[in-house]
């Protein structure tokens, strides 16, 4: 039986480079049949078809003389909207696999009014999840929160040691043994939510880092953020809805 490197037959399949073969793989965007190709090297054999998924485009939800907001597809870093949007700077992150409001910036007046009210807690912050289990009721975690950072991924974990960081969590919609809820969460730490979701036994679906079952991705969406008077709001996905 013959074989080859994944990426190399992704890229001779769609006519692409083998960098950005290898760049789709490690998005999580390549599949065969139901199963997502994990390992850009793994070798496979090289009848294998593939199922690539497409990358979103960003979409602008609202921009001024200081501010720019996009709907942040997932896949995608925020690195790389920040590259796309040039010369705004990002204002905040999101992970590349969490969708939604995404807000950067146009000028360091702006920015620096915009940061105080980060510091002070009065950007209102809001995500829908889908997570493991049943969430019958709602639930508030105030633990701090430390992160540690290894060959360029951060892992976060709570610790009496760590940066304060409060979540609170409310129940929509129940599915099979899985929850959909409103997350609001106070502070921002790097992967709060996600954190905070595994500390109470209700990982985000997907969210594989952090003891969520396998899906297509990380079922994490930004879906409202008000700053500074302002608010923005990024739908519902379609998969969010429609899941099963």
């Amino acid at each position: 039986m013959a074989i080859e490197k994944a990426y190399k037959l992704v890229a001779l399949q769609e006519g692409i480079s083998n960098s950005s073969a290898k760049s789709m793989i490690d998005r999580g965007l390549v599949y065969v049949g139901n199963k997502k190709v994990m390992i850009a090297r793994g070798e496979i054999n090289k009848d294998t078809k593939f199922r690539v998924m497409k990358l979103e485009k960003a979409v602008v939800i609202f921009e001024n003389d200081d501010i720019l907001v996009v709907d942040k597809p997932t896949y995608v870093n925020s690195d790389e909207i920040e590259r796309e949007f040039k010369p705004a700077v990002l204002l905040h992150r999101l992970d590349r696999e969490t969708s939604g409001v995404l807000m950067l910036v146009k000028n360091e007046e702006f920015r620096e009014k915009a940061i105080k009210e980060f510091k002070a807690d009065r950007v209102y912050k809001e995500y829908i999840a889908w997570v493991e289990g049943i969430m019958s009721e709602p639930i508030e975690v105030d633990k701090a929160i430390t992160t540690q950072k290894k060959n360029n991924k951060a892992f976060s974990n709570v610790s009496p040691k760590g940066k304060p960081a409060r979540s609170e969590f409310f129940p929509d919609l129940v599915s099979a043994n899985k929850t959909k809820i409103k997350c609001i969460i106070h502070h921002g730490r790097t992967h709060q939510i996600r954190v905070h979701l595994r500390y109470v036994d209700h990982s985000i679906v997907g969210d594989e880092q952090y003891g969520g079952r396998k899906a297509k991705r990380v079922m994490l969406h930004a879906h409202k953020v008000r700053l500074l008077g302002m608010e923005f709001i990024s739908p519902e996905p379609r998969e969010f809805k429609n899941f099963q």
